[in-house]
């Protein structure tokens, strides 16, 4: 039952005394980072918006106590694809591997957030499934994919990058070609220092 349909029980587990919603939470969440451990438990409610808030919210406060909770909350369907994305903004290494084992799921969201995800760690472990994922049947996830090796900088990534100027998709081939230019930059840094 959802909360459309039951505005009476829409509490956290459905007791009253637990009563808590994530729309209550303030959007400012910088500011309330003491609100963590209650976000966390919001990833177990039975209400989907509930469990799509709290793992939006819990990226935006950035502590590093939600990164736990957060990968397991990628096995959450409803949610995974929040929850990849949050993982990205907290940058924790914790995530590289769970994100990489979700480059194979079948939602296109989770694909392109975990890609993103990746490209924000910056961990050099995801290029070779980074590069794998830039031959995605999903134009948004070949695109989230260069972004994400341009990020890295991964050099390895040259020549993949290269083949996606024939991409038939424009903003698949602006991605690679923004890439190839971030590794370039990089690596004219590092031979003049």
């Amino acid at each position: 039952m959802d909360r459309t349909t039951d505005p009476v029980n829409d509490t956290h587990g459905g007791h009253p005394e637990e009563g808590y919603r994530a729309e209550d939470i303030p959007k400012e969440m910088k500011k309330h980072a003491g609100e963590v451990d209650t976000l966390i438990d919001l990833l177990k409610s039975r209400y989907q918006l509930d469990r799509e808030k709290a793992a939006d919210f819990l990226g935006e406060i950035g502590d590093p106590k939600a990164v736990p909770p957060l990968i397991g909350a990628l096995g959450d369907p409803a949610i995974s694809w929040i929850a990849a994305a949050s993982l990205g903004k907290l940058r924790d290494a914790r995530a590289v591997q769970p994100l990489i084992a979700t480059l194979g799921s079948e939602e296109k969201w989770l694909r392109k957030n975990a890609a993103t995800a990746l490209g924000q760690i910056g961990d050099t472990s995801a290029v070779k499934p980074l590069i794998n994922l830039l031959s995605d049947r999903n134009h948004d996830v070949r695109q989230a994919a260069a972004e994400a090796l341009g990020m890295i900088g991964a050099n390895e990534a040259v020549g993949a990058l290269e083949r996606l100027a024939t991409d038939p998709d424009e903003h698949v081939r602006q991605a690679a070609a923004a890439s190839l230019g971030q590794i370039r930059r990089k690596n004219a840094e590092i031979s003049t220092t």
